[in-house]
């Protein structure tokens, strides 16, 4: 087929996620002709098999942890179970409505979705495969590369042959597995794990490091490593999984060193939770100039764009934080520097939140990237029963942390371990982001009995500065 005969348009997006999608339809709005190419999930993972759903099912799994802590409340429930497929029905409901929402989004912007599998044939040029069997080729003067990332199954004997779950699959059961082992103590195996015990699984996380969610502080892991053994969740660190046999939904064996020791478990189903690859292989990068990285990503500058003309990439493929709320802001930076602007992803905030119950949140520094760089800080540490509102709620577990400057005011780094950690991170992220110091927050009046009231007593509990 002949340039001549290509479909052409201002904008071509190659996926559907967050930051894809809101470029096209806000260059719709502006008049300008955007298509949007999408093979399977129409908004990206995030309100279809990822971010949203996850925390639908996490949400049932604190419901049906009242009716075990029933008696605490004065409540006396003795008769309740659990309904997986009812479970299932909440969540699926709530990524219906996402869907019209997004297919709503697409009409009123005016930006074309496209349904298909997509791959570049030349520069800013796209081949388009529909479910129908028909082609397309499309040519954009501007092309965003947004495919996101996959969940990793490692090369592990047996692995593959055992039909492990993902997240997708775990997130559609319709029944609760008698024995979950979960390869991973990172968040989306830590988030299912709790779930999934909450529901009533016998749950076993294998992780290879020393320690769950090994980046974080020694304090954190040790809260979290508590937490779990509280709820009867099984762990077993520094366990190097050697081969697997079964099949997962049915019996799986898997065989691991642990502490020297050759060790062997066995269950029912498998979750594997080791991480995630870009999507970027087999959709033609090669053919359009585009670089990628050792570990696959599409090769970007602080700007995102690739190292072809007119050719950006955005969100997990891109290598950005894989977080949503980051995808929006690599939207925010292209558009604006479409306009003229000159915004980079240098330096950025990144906060994140794990949603187990309690949650676990952070933005800036922790402690051990501080000593990794050398950084003098001042550390404030309070338990999170401090905020006198967990009280009331009878979760008092955890503990807030704040790093402030040696010789100055400004907030290096806050970590929130604790009910509601997530919503705490705003208006400290909001001081650090002014440049404020932190008795901004020490001073301000909070309403009581809200958790934000907190972070009057861990500012206040600053010590004073080096001298």
């Amino acid at each position: 087929m002949s340039i001549s005969s290509r479909e052409e348009y201002d904008l071509v997006v190659l996926g559907s996620g967050e930051a894809g999608k809101y470029l096209a339809w806000t260059a719709a709005k502006q008049g300008r002709r955007a298509a949007v190419i999408e093979r399977q999930y129409i908004g990206g993972s995030c309100p279809n098999i990822a971010c949203l759903p996850s925390k639908n099912i996490i949400h049932s799994a604190k419901v049906a942890s009242y009716f075990h802590r029933a008696a605490e409340f004065g409540i006396r429930a003795p008769d309740w179970e659990i309904a997986m497929e009812a479970v299932r029905e909440r969540k699926r409901k709530m990524v219906s409505g996402l869907l019209d929402m997004h297919l709503e989004n697409f009409q009123k912007s005016g930006a074309e979705l496209i349904l298909g599998t997509g791959r570049f044939i030349g520069p800013k040029a796209i081949e388009v495969k529909t479910p129908e069997g028909d082609t397309r080729q499309l040519l954009g003067k501007q092309v965003v590369i947004n495919t996101g990332t996959r969940a990793r199954v490692d090369d592990t004997p047996g692995l593959a042959e055992a039909s492990p779950l993902t997240h997708i699959e775990a997130l559609e059961l319709d029944s609760i597995p008698k024995h979950l082992i979960v390869l991973g103590g990172g968040y989306i195996g830590l988030e299912l794990s709790q779930a999934m015990r909450r529901f009533g699984s016998r749950v076993t996380v294998l992780e290879r490091n020393e320690r769950l969610v090994h980046s974080e502080d020694d304090d954190v892991t040790e809260a979290l490593h508590g937490l779990f053994l509280d709820e009867g969740i099984e762990v077993l660190t520094g366990t190097h999984v050697t081969n697997v046999e079964g099949r997962s939904g049915q019996a799986v064996t898997v065989y691991a060193e642990h502490s020297g020791k050759k060790i062997t478990i066995h269950g029912t189903h498998l979750l594997a939770a080791t991480g995630r690859l870009p999507n970027t292989e087999g959709i033609g990068l090669e053919v359009a100039g585009v670089d990628v990285t050792e570990r696959g990503h599409v090769k970007v500058n602080e700007r995102l764009e690739t190292t072809a003309p007119d050719i950006w990439a955005v969100g997990d493929c891109a290598g950005s934080p894989y977080f949503t709320h980051i995808g929006y802001d690599d939207f925010r930076i292209v558009r604006d520097n479409w306009a003229g602007g000159n915004r980079t992803t240098t330096g950025r905030q990144v906060p994140y939140c794990m949603f187990t119950d309690p949650e676990l949140a952070r933005v800036g520094l922790s402690e051990k990237e501080a000593k990794a760089r050398g950084a003098s800080y001042r550390l404030a540490k309070v338990p999170m029963a401090a905020a006198l509102r967990t009280r009331t709620l009878g979760e008092t577990r955890g503990f807030m942390k704040a790093l402030v400057e040696p010789e100055g005011d400004r907030i290096l780094g806050f970590t929130a371990f604790g009910t509601g950690a997530g919503d705490l991170l705003a208006p400290v992220q909001i001081v650090m982001q002014a440049g404020l110091p932190f008795t901004t927050l020490r001073d301000t009046i909070f309403t009581h009995p809200t958790m934000p009231e907190g972070l009057i007593a861990l500012f206040g509990s600053v010590p004073a500065r080096v001298t």
